[in-house]
């Protein structure tokens, strides 16, 4: 290759893209082969396909109450560590934290396998800036269901940190290392899960469990239900149902999916009020996310939780 100065320029190595891939440097996207933004990325497409063909080692594991219980808490922390601190806390800011802590949820989020907090806040950002137009990121409105469920992060516009959208965040150090290497936090949780099955066969061998059956469960089905459950308020909750406050989107209340996401359900109230701490306005609104952080409000390691403003709450009220 040669530029118009005349000197020839070595194109990276096949190694070195891959190190700008691994670390999500923006100079993969230069030699990526794609050149549309909508295209898919297959290094993000095999990665994302491998976990749901990991479920299939439940044919040779088999099930075991430990298995099934070990994939029920890490679905069920992992969705607290993405509910309540990659949304309301670093994309929307709706409460205070420590520098510590608030380090450690973001490595503990990047165990849900859906990357950094600063890339998920900075396209979360821009949902609601443009929700469902044409530069919304996800929208099931301009684009398909399928587009908006699971396809748009796996292309090629979606590698890249929108950094316009996080300039309170970019300034935090420790954070922007963090996106270099969301993937350790999540390796890290597969192997932890092979160990704690191979703790239990040993420790309780009428468990009848092991490491395999452990990573099958815990790592794989857990984070596999945990990416769709998560996906479905990108979007279901823009097409089905009820709409208590009149947005300019198409954000809808659903109380079953506020049941799988804890909380995250209530999306029309939350695009009516975004920087709210809780999604569930009101006492008949389940919000277990928002519960988990009055528990952390009253452990003190979090504090100054967001509260809805009594107009809105009183609106809504009305229309209910």
């Amino acid at each position: 290759m040669e530029t118009s100065f005349g000197k020839s320029i070595t194109p990276p190595s096949r190694w070195r893209v891959f190190i700008y891939w691994l670390t999500n440097d923006d100079r993969y996207l230069e030699h990526a082969g794609a050149h549309s933004p909508r295209a898919m990325d297959p290094w993000r497409l095999v990665p994302f396909v491998g976990m749901h063909l990991g479920c299939l080692g439940v044919l040779w594991t088999g099930i075991s109450g430990f298995a099934v219980a070990l994939a029920v808490l890490m679905y069920v922390a992992r969705m607290f560590f993405i509910t309540a601190f990659y949304h309301r806390y670093f994309s929307h800011r709706a409460f205070e934290s420590s520098r510590a802590l608030r380090f450690l949820f973001a490595v503990l989020g990047c165990t849900a396998g859906q990357r950094g907090p600063l890339w998920w806040a900075s396209h979360h950002r821009q949902h609601h800036i443009h929700s469902d137009t044409e530069l919304d990121p996800h929208s099931p409105q301009t684009d398909t269901f399928w587009f908006s469920h699971v396809l748009w992060f796996l292309t090629r516009d979606a590698f890249s940190i929108r950094w316009g959208q996080i300039g309170d965040l970019r300034k935090i150090r420790e954070l922007v290392w963090l996106e270099r290497v969301d993937w350790l936090p999540l390796v890290a949780f597969a192997v932890l899960c092979f160990f704690l099955g191979e703790w239990a066969a040993a420790a309780y061998p009428e468990w009848q469990t092991n490491g395999w059956q452990a990573l099958v469960w815990g790592f794989f089905i857990s984070t596999t239900v945990l990416y769709h459950a998560t996906y479905t308020i990108n979007s279901l909750a823009h097409r089905f149902g009820k709409r208590r406050f009149d947005t300019p989107d198409h954000s809808r209340n659903n109380a079953l999916l506020a049941v799988l996401t804890l909380g995250e359900g209530w999306h029309n109230n939350h695009h009516r009020f975004p920087g709210a701490a809780r999604q569930g306005f009101y006492w008949w609104e389940l919000d277990l996310s928002y519960l988990g952080l009055r528990l952390l409000r009253r452990l003190g390691l979090v504090w100054n939780l967001r509260p809805v403003p009594n107009n809105i709450i009183e609106a809504g009220r009305s229309r209910r």
